[in-house]
């Protein structure tokens, strides 16, 4: 039984070494047995089924729900601007708090350090109450957290380093390993930012009131995982930091592309390790709310939300960009994780929006926006492209409309496709990019024959023939 158990993991091994061998040899192979609406320079978004897509969005109430939400928003406001408490003749007002959630994204976390560079010259950034991220929104968090004194520091992490800085590929022998790269200089970069006075400001922080919370993913019981990364810095121990920058590397940690994080716990006086990976894996972001010292809890308006301001920064857009798929099915599978990271996006984006609708709390969301042009991949960190999207983010957030206040699916060109057959018409309902091709060349959208403009450039260059 052992040696066939043995001979079955040897043989798995060489299964996904094959695999991967003959992916690489067909990279960039463009035969393809039929012509794709993407290779023609169309985005599915606009093709239309006329009849069942106004009948779909005729029946849809979503746009009445957010427009009655609005409405109670609003009313809601009023009535919290004019009440006030009395307490011993002194006239109060609820406090101001500020919750910022940070999503995964990669490198396209540039985005995110751009709103927050860009929100910090204008002088109302707020001191965040909570401050919550996974995955590069983990990277960012403690920078954000501990205020725009750190600014120029996540800056320079965000548009300056290149995937060399932060990981290193371990060729043939990653695939007999637990991922492909190594992130030794990734915790080198985290190692070099957690000083001893950047610890010393976490604990201070925390001490304070505020909190800062980083999601990760267990990988063996798949349940995700809230950890309190201030109670950690104040509480001062000696493996403390060290936990710390574990657990920012587990929750950057893309599974089988970077390795998991090795967290010692101990169970009932006996010592165990936990395998901790990306928390984008569990959720694209998450809110937690503000502390309530223990004496308090008991009190209902000191637990009231109502009024507080939720903060959402997306590292990506809310709807992801067409390209051309390559025939082969690795890049079915990645295509098809990257559509469920999307669409886990909008779901949590979704549910917190009706968290905050039912609490009286206010929803704010900035995301890349449609008409930019992103990059290809977000896995890869070019200081061009990251610098880019680094301006992009400061210029949203100093635009006439940084935030957005409605759910994903219920804006321009959102609205789910509805056919009743394949005879389709080509509408825009959105921006017309370039489409990614094969070897990160891009193909040019299709204008109807109404449309005509200039083209934004992509953030990617054809490779040379």
């Amino acid at each position: 039984m052992e040696n066939t158990m043995r001979w079955q993991f040897i043989t798995s091994i060489l299964t996904v070494a094959s695999v991967s061998l003959l992916a690489a040899m067909s990279f960039g192979c463009r035969s393809t047995s039929f012509s794709s609406p993407a290779a023609a320079g169309f985005n599915t978004r606009d093709l239309i089924d006329p009849t069942a897509q106004e009948e779909s969005e005729a029946l849809n109430p979503a746009g009445e729900l957010v427009a009655a939400a609005e409405r109670f928003r609003k009313d809601r406001q009023q009535k919290l601007e004019e009440q006030s408490v009395t307490e011993g003749g002194v006239a109060t007002t609820r406090p101001n708090r500020n919750i910022l959630c940070l999503s995964g994204g990669g490198s396209f976390g540039a985005y995110s350090a751009g709103v927050l560079v860009g929100w910090s010259e204008q002088g109302d950034r707020p001191n965040f109450d909570v401050v919550t991220g996974v995955s590069t929104g983990a990277l960012l968090a403690p920078f954000v957290f501990l205020g725009p004194k750190y600014d120029a520091t996540m800056k320079r992490f965000y548009t300056t380093r290149e995937s060399k800085h932060l990981y290193k590929r371990k060729l043939f022998w990653g695939l007999l390993s637990d991922a492909l790269m190594d992130t030794a200089p990734l915790a080198a970069e985290i190692d070099g930012f957690l000083t001893v006075a950047a610890m010393q400001d976490l604990a201070e922080a925390h001490r304070a009131g505020r909190r800062l919370y980083i999601g990760t993913t267990e990988a063996e019981g798949k349940q995700f995982v809230v950890w309190d990364i201030g109670a950690i810095a104040a509480r001062n121990g000696p493996q403390d930091r060290n936990l710390i920058i574990k657990i920012l590397l587990g929750s950057s940690a893309a599974p089988g592309f970077f390795p998991s994080s090795k967290i010692e716990v101990t169970i009932d006086g006996i010592q165990h390790t936990e395998c901790h990976v990306d928390g984008g894996v569990s959720q694209a972001l998450f809110f937690q709310p503000p502390h309530i010292p223990p004496e308090q809890r008991s009190n209902v308006a000191a637990r009231d939300l109502a009024g507080a301001k939720v903060y959402v920064i997306v590292a990506g857009k809310l709807y992801a960009d067409p390209a051309v798929g390559r025939p082969w099915c690795l890049s079915h599978a990645a295509t098809s994780i990257s559509t469920l990271i999307y669409a886990q996006t909008r779901g949590d984006l979704q549910r917190l929006y009706m968290v905050c609708l039912l609490t009286g709390m206010d929803y704010y969301v900035s995301a890349i926006p449609s008409d930019f042009p992103t990059p290809t991949s977000s896995s890869e960190f070019k200081p061009a492209a990251m610098a880019a999207l680094f301006e992009e983010g400061r210029r949203v957030v100093n635009s006439s409309k940084p935030w957005r206040t409605s759910p994903p699916g219920v804006g321009a060109g959102e609205s789910v496709l509805a056919r009743i057959g394949p005879t389709l018409t080509h509408r825009p309902r959105g921006p017309l990019l370039p489409i990614g091709g094969f070897e990160r060349t891009s193909i040019p959208p299709h204008f109807p024959v109404s449309e005509r403009g200039s083209i934004p450039a992509p953030l990617f260059e054809p490779i040379a023939k």
